[in-house]
């Protein structure tokens, strides 16, 4: 029964691997995702592969070209203003709704998380840092309890896990995430307000330096 629990479709488990190659910088931007090559690569006949870039260019990761091929997708200075306003105009509202409604439970997966993204940026292991702030922000959303809220986040998040893993200062970031979770769990809504826009700012500047 245990094997019959773990099992995972092969064109999930392909979905999976080439979202973590791109969000982890594996799979540079503009870079041919060619379906007989990737099949290839991977070991699976081209239907899953196929399937997956689907998933892919629906969660706004890849763009696709004529025929048989994509491109992992190239950001553009308006995609990331917009998906700054997006999230500026999320992420307000859900850590205020987290710490009005957040539970125990919630908040030991919010714990957890913001220590492996503090073990993780102490250590210099960069995709491990950021894979835990993104978490961080996703248990946020569901200690928000908000079911529409949840579904745009779902529909959002390899972008915004994208947007996350622009930023090279891991700790100062980690920092801030730890400053976060203090207010949420003292249910501080006016402070986790003042907290989440400060952050916001600095991760706005973050990026907007790594592009110059």
């Amino acid at each position: 029964m245990a094997g019959s629990e773990e099992f995972e479709p092969e064109s999930e488990r392909v979905t999976r691997q080439l979202r973590d190659d791109i969000l982890d910088g594996v799979r540079k931007p503009g870079s041919k995702l060619v379906e007989r090559e990737l099949a290839a690569q991977i070991g699976v006949s081209r239907v899953p592969v196929r399937d997956a870039l689907r998933v892919l260019v629906a969660e706004g990761l890849v763009t696709p070209r004529p025929r048989t091929w994509a491109v992992v997708r190239e950001f553009t200075p308006t995609d990331i203003a917009d998906l700054n306003e997006v999230r500026e105009a999320l992420e307000v509202m859900t850590f205020r709704l987290a710490a009005q409604r957040g539970d125990r439970v919630g908040l030991g997966r919010l714990r957890s998380n913001l220590d492996e993204e503090l073990a993780a940026a102490r250590s210099g292991d960069a995709v491990r840092a950021r894979r835990a702030a993104a978490d961080f922000h996703e248990t946020v959303t569901s200690m928000a309890a908000n079911e529409l809220l949840s579904e745009l986040e779902g529909t959002l998040r390899s972008r915004m896990r994208w947007l996350l893993g622009r930023h090279d200062d891991l700790l100062a970031m980690a920092l801030e995430h730890e400053a976060l979770y203090a207010a949420v769990a003292d249910r501080d809504v006016a402070l986790v307000e003042e907290l989440v826009v400060e952050h916001l700012e600095n991760s706005r500047r973050a990026i907007a330096d790594k592009r110059r």
